[in-house]
């Protein structure tokens, strides 16, 4: 961009940097206190809340890999949707899995009552 005069300058930086702190404030609306007005506050809470989201996808992953379970997301996904009270039971499993730990709960006969299984074919 060309600017002729440096007052253009100075309110184009102006415009810039007011939408920049709006963006921030907007991350940090549903903040209590002072945090989600006061822009000094807000940049604080709002890089400790994106440092703390990026983590806890991390360990996300990391906890689903330990389950142990055989079906993808996707498979799990469609049983979600298409099949509430399987996919309730197997939820059921892996809570009492995770609570009992895995070789204890394997094939001892404890499974949760209303497993429902069905064959779905997909074309």
């Amino acid at each position: 961009m060309v600017f002729l005069t440096a007052q253009l300058l100075l309110r184009n930086r102006v415009t810039d940097r007011y939408w920049r702190l709006q963006e921030v404030l907007q991350h940090a609306r549903h903040f209590r206190g002072r945090k989600n007005r006061c822009y000094r506050l807000a940049v604080r809470a709002v890089t400790r809340a994106f440092v703390k989201c990026t983590r806890a996808r991390r360990l996300k992953k990391r906890s689903m890999r330990t389950c142990q379970v055989e079906l993808n997301r996707k498979v799990l996904a469609d049983l979600a949707i298409y099949e509430p009270k399987t996919f309730k039971s197997l939820t059921a499993l892996a809570q009492r899995r995770r609570q009992e730990g895995f070789a204890a709960a394997l094939g001892d006969g404890k499974e949760p009552e209303g497993v429902f299984s069905r064959v779905v074919q997909y074309h």
